[in-house]
């Protein structure tokens, strides 16, 4: 019985050309394709794929959010990222969402085959690029667990994910930050959503307190935590 795979991203041509690609491969059948992100998460739960090849960036729901609800509701499906992109930051908040592998879109045939093959099995994969990244990083002496004096549990942060938090610390909302630091809502609501994976926050109230407890966030003082809760629900992430 052919593995059955859906595939999630907006370009056409793309999702058209792995199609074509995957069409000869007698173990492995396209069930079906998706454009964004909330697409992909009905489209799981009709098709019942094997395994998803994920986009990074799609409109909508961002992939992290949509790979994170498939897993909680569909724990059997392996989502594999396939992306332009291969920064840290990505990498990881895939991770986070339980993606069992991360691709990039200049990988050929066989990597592609091997990973979805690898990716219904349960198991992870990730492309050469990306393995030798992860092994750089993890190479990291254990004895370095802060940055710029910062606790340990934001070690994992970037330094734009630090200024960031520090500006959500001051309760800014998203629009505020990206005039701020000249950067697109898009870009700083992918960034809040991996302070919050890399914090395991469960929200940006979470966040705030966490963030405020290790000194960010002084520059223009509080706000009581009922009013950071409620605000949140207008805010979003």
């Amino acid at each position: 019985m052919p593995i059955k795979v859906l595939m999630a991203d907006n370009h056409v041509f793309y999702r058209e050309g792995v199609r074509a690609l995957l069409s000869n491969v007698p173990e492995i059948e396209v069930v079906g394709e998706a454009g964004g992100g909330e697409e992909a998460l009905a489209k799981a739960q009709n098709l019942q794929p094997d395994v998803i090849l994920m986009d990074l960036n799609m409109p909508g729901m961002n992939s992290i959010e949509a790979a994170r609800r498939i897993h909680e509701t569909q724990p059997k499906v392996g989502v594999l990222v396939i992306t332009m992109f291969d920064d840290d930051n990505s990498v990881f908040a895939a991770m986070r969402a339980s993606a069992r592998g991360y691709l990039l879109k200049d990988a050929d045939k066989d990597d592609v085959v091997r990973a979805i093959v690898a990716g219904e099995r349960g198991e992870a994969i990730f492309s050469p690029a990306i393995a030798q990244r992860m092994m750089k990083y993890f190479s990291v002496p254990s004895s370095v667990s802060s940055k710029k004096g910062q606790p340990s549990e934001f070690a994992e942060l970037t330094e734009q994910e630090l200024e960031i938090l520090d500006l959500i610390a001051q309760e800014d909302n998203n629009a505020i930050i990206a005039n701020k630091l000249s950067l697109s809502i898009k870009t700083v609501q992918n960034y809040v959503s991996s302070i919050l994976n890399k914090l395991q926050a469960a929200d940006r109230a979470q966040a705030i307190v966490r963030a405020r407890e290790a000194g960010l966030g002084k520059k223009r003082g509080g706000g009581s935590l009922l009013r950071i809760c409620s605000a949140q629900f207008s805010k979003g992430l």
